[in-house]
Order: C-alpha cells, then sequence, then structure tokens
C-alpha cells in the first residue's frame, strides 16, 4: 500500500480525490465566469457577431471564428472577446461543439476528433456566407487546442491563415500533477473516458494528444499564436501550452504586462490585455505594442 493511503491518511486522501473530481469538472472551463443560461443565437447577431450578411472588408480579409473552450459555449466564452473583434471592423463568428445528450449550455464535452469535424462543416459555412478564401480561428483552452486536429487530419490547412491559442493545452495537461492520481483510484479513469471523452482526450500522454503531436506540432501555411498565462491553473505545466516549429509565436501575458494576474478563465474571458495581443496576431502588419495600458485599449 502506498504511504498516503494508510488509515491515519484518509482524510487527507479524500481531499486529494475530492480535489481531482473538482478540477476535472471545471477542466478547461471558460464559462465559469460566464452568465448561466446561453442567449439565443439571435442575441449573438445583435451583439454584431454571427452574423452571415457580414461581408470582410479590405482592411480585414478574412472572418475570424471563435471556438470556446470545455464546458464553454457560443456565446457565453466571448461576450467580450467578440464585440471586440466586431468593434475593430472583423466578421466574426462562433460554433458550438461536442455537444453531450441531455447536457444543455455546457459543451466540449464529446470526443476531440469529433468536435474538430464539427469545426470543419463550420469554417466551410462560413466561408460559403463570407466569400472568404480563408478564415482565422481564436479558441479558448480546448478551443485553441482541438483545430490542431482540423488542420492536420481533415484538411483545414488550406482553409485556415492562422491559429491564436489563448491558454490552449496543446500537449495536454497535468492539472498541476493530479491526473496522475486517476490510476489510485479506480473506475474513476473509465468513468471520465466514457462520459465525458472530451475530458479524457486532454489528460497528457492520453491516445488522443499522443496522436495530435506525432511528427511535430504545426502544419505548413499556417500562422500560430499562442497566448498563455503563468497563473495558468488547469493547463499545466503553462509551458506545455507553447508549440513548436515555424511560424509559431509563443506569448507570455506577463511579458508583456507583470502586473497581469489572469488565470486560465480569465485570459480567455476578459482580459483586454490579452485580446489587444489576439488583435495583434490576426493583424501583424498594423500590430501595436501590448503593454499594461492596453486594457483601456
Amino acid at each position: 500500500m502506498l504511504p498516503w493511503i494508510r488509515a491515519a491518511r484518509v482524510p487527507r486522501t479524500r481531499s486529494l480525490f475530492a480535489a481531482l473530481l473538482l478540477v476535472l469538472t471545471v477542466l478547461v472551463a471558460p464559462a465559469a465566469t460566464a452568465t448561466a443560461a446561453t442567449p439565443a443565437a439571435a442575441e449573438a447577431t445583435s451583439r454584431g457577431w454571427n452574423d452571415y450578411s457580414c461581408k470582410p472588408s479590405a482592411a480585414h480579409p478574412r472572418p475570424v471564428v471563435l471556438v470556446h473552450g470545455t464546458f464553454g459555449n457560443s456565446i457565453d466564452n466571448w461576450l467580450v472577446l467578440a464585440p471586440y473583434l466586431v468593434n475593430r471592423g472583423y466578421c466574426v463568428f462562433s460554433l458550438d461543439y461536442g455537444q453531450l445528450p441531455g447536457v444543455p449550455f455546457f459543451h466540449g464535452l464529446g470526443p476531440i476528433d469529433k468536435s474538430a469535424e464539427q469545426l470543419d462543416v463550420f469554417v466551410d459555412k462560413v466561408l460559403d456566407a463570407t466569400g472568404a478564401p480563408k478564415a482565422d480561428l481564436v479558441g479558448h483552452s480546448q478551443g485553441g487546442m482541438m483545430p490542431n486536429h482540423y488542420l492536420k487530419f481533415l484538411g483545414g490547412a488550406d482553409k485556415v491563415n492562422a491559429l491564436v491559442g489563448i491558454a490552449p493545452d496543446n500537449h495536454g495537461t497535468t492539472l498541476l500533477g493530479l491526473t496522475k492520481l486517476l490510476p489510485y483510484f479506480p473506475g474513476v479513469e473509465r468513468f471520465i473516458s466514457d462520459k465525458t471523452p472530451g475530458l479524457a482526450d486532454q489528460i497528457a500522454g492520453s491516445p488522443f494528444i499522443t496522436k495530435l503531436t506525432a511528427g511535430g506540432d504545426t502544419v505548413p501555411g499556417v500562422r500560430y499564436t499562442v497566448i498563455a498565462t503563468q497563473y495558468d491553473q488547469v493547463v499545466t505545466p503553462y509551458r506545455t501550452q507553447y508549440l513548436d516549429g515555424p511560424n509559431v509565436r509563443n506569448v507570455l501575458l506577463q511579458d508583456l504586462c507583470p502586473l497581469d494576474l489572469s488565470e486560465h478563465v480569465a485570459i480567455g474571458t476578459i482580459d483586454r490585455i490579452a485580446f489587444h495581443e489576439v488583435a495583434n496576431a490576426l493583424d501583424p502588419a498594423r500590430a501595436t505594442p501590448t503593454t499594461c495600458a492596453s486594457v483601456i485599449g
């Protein structure tokens, strides 16, 4: 028996188990600061995004597709970033993916390879509506990682100019090491795999992550930007978010603004410093320095 499972330490073991379930429950959970109910799609259009009559301008010739994270949805994840980009002249669209039967509002829980197929269909829909030859993708957490499957295995590289990942779990996550405890709790790992495959796929070393990262992180023809925070408590260690390859820019938020304390949720949902860097990544020719003052930009 492992020393930490002795009877004298049962309370500690139970605490670790509870912590494990809690963290897995909020794994890559950008909806934590969002509203509990999802507004209708019409509300998104009224806010300026998911407007299929929008035509890209000469200044911003590609539509932007926003890809939410685990437990997120097409509205709540983007209540700040979508209007931010619309106000800067972009045609902005967002999708729901990874839905499970009987689970409303909270998506990104299905098998990630199937979610990538949903992204494939959605990008085609956006390109058909806008007439643009390519789109730019911006994703938070799983939404920054899942598109890599689309790019590598579903022909997405021919339809995508740039991928911007905000706190993406590109190489999976150890959840501060808590996932290493899974083998010591019989049945929990199987439950996660059976009931929420989208969570199981994101654990570092999973078959999905192994396949995704085999042969390199990137594909030719796509520009990649990763925006991370050193205070990320979900995708850990945070440096595993970084990509290796040509046309890659890895950015640490605290290098841009040492005062920024955003963690995993905030960087993708409300952090205007991170969003300024997103805008720079979408339009590098017109990029301006990202600093602490970008919060008022």
